[in-house]
């Protein structure tokens, strides 16, 4: 039980960091660039231009705050879920970290988008003109790409059915 809770404490901490990094990030955007053209980062690639996104990844579900609200929601429940049913091990600290990224990213996200009705999105490459993102969203993109690495190759199929309601179930028929 000292392992758990020790876990928890680190994931709450860190979460809170990241998402305190997030939300400076776009208090920065709010303040620099708000109003103001871009910033060129590298000309033709690269530049820092303030946006206001009402929706979801790459501008989808516009004005559908109440139904991103309840995603988000389900998100943090699945990561309450998965960290409390996880062994405290080193075979786990990958997903582990997959899910604080995850579960910070969709909480700063979901701070913006309580506190301003918006979300800020500050970081964009004009050389492929990339929807415009922000810190938040790095944070869930590479935990959804490294958590798909991770269930594809690194955890095998057993480790995995930890996870599953129905285990128990199952053992007990």
């Amino acid at each position: 039980m000292k392992g758990k809770r020790k876990q928890i404490c680190l994931f709450s901490v860190s979460a809170l960091v990241l998402i305190f990094l997030d939300q400076w990030t776009k208090h920065l955007a709010v303040t620099h660039l708000k109003g103001n053209p871009a910033f060129v980062i590298i000309d033709g690639v690269f530049e820092l231009y303030y946006s206001e996104n009402r929706g979801a990844a790459f501008s989808i579900l516009q004005g559908k705050q109440s139904f991103l609200f309840l995603i988000t929601l389900a998100v943090l429940a699945f990561t309450v879920y998965a960290l409390i049913k996880m062994p405290v091990n080193r075979r786990f600290l990958p997903l582990t970290i997959c899910l604080n990224m995850l579960a910070s990213g969709a909480v700063g996200n979901m701070v913006d988008r309580v506190s301003n009705g918006y979300v800020v999105d500050f970081l964009y490459f004009s050389l492929i003109d990339f929807p415009i993102f922000n810190v938040a969203d790095i944070y869930v993109t590479t935990a959804a790409a490294a958590f798909l690495v991770l269930m594809l190759w690194f955890y095998k199929e057993e480790e995995l059915e930890i996870f599953s309601p129905s285990r128990k179930k199952a053992d007990e028929t």
